[in-house]
């Protein structure tokens, strides 16, 4: 079985789409993720059987198996799947600036990979504070 990591994003239109940088020409936008994510497997089996079709083989990307798709998200397709993270509170949390993370939640200002892995990291914090809450 192949494996392809797809990119959620914030669309222009709002919503979302997927993309994977190891499939150039593939980008699947829909209104919601779960659309987005559809669209985008649709998409890779349609330019498997094309590449097939023209070419006799498969692209490298491709199983017969099947494709297993390993999905990350953009800061900017984080925030638009999670809506009630305010941004400006989160960088406060991180240490991270708020107004640099309202840019980054924007797509105003790339994300260096130092930055998404402290933001990587200090959400997993987070995550492992909320499941130790109990009520």
């Amino acid at each position: 079985m192949a494996t392809l990591t797809a990119i959620i994003e914030k669309a222009s239109d709002g919503g979302f789409s997927v993309y994977s940088p190891d499939v150039p020409g593939v980008y699947a936008p829909a209104p919601t993720e779960d659309e987005a994510k559809a669209e985008f497997m649709e998409m890779l089996e349609e330019q498997a059987e094309d590449t097939f079709d023209s070419t006799g083989k498969y692209p490298a990307w491709y199983s017969a198996d099947g494709i297993k798709v390993e999905y990350t998200y953009s800061l900017s397709g984080f925030f638009e799947a999670f809506p009630f993270i305010n941004a400006s509170q989160l960088g406060a949390a991180i240490g991270i600036n708020p107004s640099l993370m309202r840019r980054y939640k924007s797509g105003q200002k790339g994300v260096s990979q130092k930055q998404r892995q402290l933001i990587q990291s200090e959400i997993g914090k987070i995550a492992s504070r909320l499941q130790s809450v109990r009520f």
